[in-house]
């Protein structure tokens, strides 16, 4: 390539052309048509150079910008991930949020092959390729040297040539004038003969510095032509040689580069396509049916549809019946008659408003399943931070058995306050977890899951509550206890008619506060009860205390408490707000 930039008229060496410009008489200025190539070379080549820095800059940005992707991919995973402990966590239960956050997954995992591609980029392209720059620049600078060097050696011999002609043929001109002198004195018959052999004598001289000049300029006009010759068909071919093999080297090797950089892609496609399809699998996964089940499962409130309600035949007298639980000398007032007109009165349990605010400690304000499955995971909470407390007990027991075998590892009696407080913290722990367990003992009982007549059975008191419940009926509360579908412990449980009666007698009649509806049958089988039907209205004269019972009147002379969780209570609105217990 760069050989053909010389030429010696139409001469050929080793299949090369070395030519000088013919156009150009530059035998006679030798090195400079060549200098002039070099300067275009040493152009050329800083250019190639140049184009290997700005496309290793290329793919610096470019791992920089892959570098940044997976960064924000990875940030924008961490962002939607569910957080740990909270409510965001249990809605990944469903089907969806689990494609959700599998797709979370596989995106964090696909930003992963985004940093790898930055990394092979950055060690088999920029690493390598700012190497072989460095390489490349040392190569060409030595080059460039050899060749300035081989232009300076011709130059001098260019010059030594040209002051050994300029010598010689000063010589020779000197030589013809002292001959031309000598024949002028030799001819004149008026010179000495004196003067005419110094005149001789002087010509020999001249002649013979002619003769060592001329001696002189024909060696080293021989010197220069083969110095002329081996720079010309040597040394100057050689150099352009190394220049254009460095040049080429150059070229294919940002060739090899360029494919680097297509492989490097091309090698993380495969787990890209995984990722995606990963997250296409859990696409598919979505199974709409089961989400639906999940959401009936945790809501489902565990009471059954209510029954119709009876029409109320308003413009027939009331009757007065005394039921064998009804409480005497009660009297009706009629401004608390229930209003047909309330917003209230027509609404269904289901859609009844739940009561604001933070709930009692044993959730009795939900749903029995609601219920149920709050002191369930309360149950496993507690039961959880037991064993915590155990391991970290397990763990001082250990230390302090080594510290008495080895008391110069510590003080055993340092670890003993330490179990103290762990026993205490585990025996607060255990009390709460049983004070839970009976809670979720007596809802798991009460819910109607098995038959019609066990769901609609009458709640009875518990035999740990028997003095609780004989104080609140002296304090004319409602009876305090619990449901038990165990109808043998009625006869032991029972207070005597005439303590209960005794209770209200001479008592004026409570106004009525609202309306309730018999969500099931309850047969008040207990003193101070009274048994409804399931769908049967009627009226509201207490409120539930938070003992779990209601009181309520049928017509002036049937009154008595109910369990609240058996009626859909209305209450008037000028009395004591809405409010509503399912």
């Amino acid at each position: 390539m760069f050989g053909s930039m010389m030429v010696e008229h139409g001469s050929k060496c080793s299949g090369r052309l070395w030519i000088l410009d013919t156009a150009l008489d530059t035998w006679y200025v030798p090195g400079q048509f060549i200098q002039d190539q070099f300067d275009n070379l040493e152009k050329h080549t800083q250019w190639g150079i140049d184009v290997l820095e700005k496309y290793i800059k290329f793919v610096k940005e470019r791992t920089e910008i892959e570098i940044s992707y997976a960064k924000q991919l990875r940030n924008l995973s961490k962002k939607y991930q569910p957080k740990k402990n909270s409510k965001e966590e249990d809605e990944y239960k469903y089907t969806s949020c689990k494609a959700f956050l599998a797709t979370l997954n596989e995106m964090n995992d696909y930003a992963g092959q985004h940093e790898v591609v930055s990394e092979n980029m950055t060690s088999q392209i920029t690493a390598e390729l700012t190497r072989f720059v460095q390489e490349l620049k040392q190569e060409r600078k030595l080059n460039f040297h050899d060749g300035r060097k081989a232009q300076q050696n011709i130059e001098t011999s260019w010059k030594q040539l040209e002051a050994s002609k300029r010598r010689f043929e000063r010589d020779c001109k000197e030589a013809d004038r002292a001959q031309q002198y000598f024949e002028k004195m030799d001819a004149d018959i008026n010179v000495t003969k004196a003067d005419v052999e110094k005149a001789r004598q002087q010509a020999q001289i001249r002649h013979q510095m002619a003769d060592d000049s001329k001696g002189e300029y024909s060696s080293i006009l021989q010197k220069f032509n083969h110095e002329q010759h081996e720079h010309y068909h040597t040394h100057i071919p050689n150099i352009f040689q190394k220049i254009q093999q460095m040049e080429e080297k150059r070229i294919v090797r940002i060739g090899e580069c360029m494919k680097t950089y297509a492989e490097v892609d091309r090698q993380v496609i495969p787990i890209i396509v995984k990722c995606l399809d990963g997250i296409t699998k859990a696409a598919e996964s979505i199974d709409q049916k089961n989400d639906s089940q999940l959401v009936i499962e945790a809501f489902k409130s565990g009471f059954e549809p209510p029954g119709d309600i009876d029409f109320e035949d308003f413009t027939q007298p009331m009757k007065r019946t005394v039921s064998e639980s009804s409480l005497s000398n009660s009297r009706w007032d009629g401004k608390s008659e229930p209003k047909p007109g309330s917003k209230s009165k027509g609404k269904l349990w289901p859609f009844i408003k739940k009561n604001k605010g933070g709930g009692p400690e044993d959730f009795s304000n939900l749903p029995p399943e609601q219920r149920r499955k709050k002191l369930q995971q309360k149950v496993d909470e507690l039961n959880k931070d037991v064993q915590k407390e155990m391991d970290q007990r397990d763990a001082l027991t250990k230390m302090k058995d080594v510290y008495i075998k080895n008391p110069q590892m510590g003080d055993a009696a340092s670890v003993d306050h330490k179990l103290a407080e762990l026993g205490q913290n585990m025996e607060k722990l255990r009390l709460e977890a049983q004070k839970f367990e009976g809670w979720l003992a007596e809802v798991e009982g009460r819910l109607p899951v098995r038959t019609e007549q066990t769901r609609r059975q009458s709640g009875m008191y518990d035999t740990q509550n028997t003095s609780a419940v004989n104080n609140c009926v002296q304090d004319r509360e409602s009876p305090d206890g619990s449901y038990t579908e165990d109808q043998s412990q009625e006869s032991e449980m029972k207070v005597p008619v005439t303590e209960f009666d005794d209770e209200f007698d001479d008592e004026e009649p409570l106004p009525t506060i609202g309306t309730c509806k018999a969500l099931y049958t309850f047969e008040g089988q207990n003193e101070g009860t009274i048994s409804v039907t399931e769908g049967e209205m009627l009226y509201v004269i207490e409120e539930d205390k938070g003992d779990g019972w209601t009181r309520i009147r049928r017509n002036e002379d049937e009154e008595g408490y109910v369990p609240t969780s058996y009626v859909e209570v209305y209450l008037d609105k000028n009395a004591k707000g809405a409010m509503t217990y399912i």
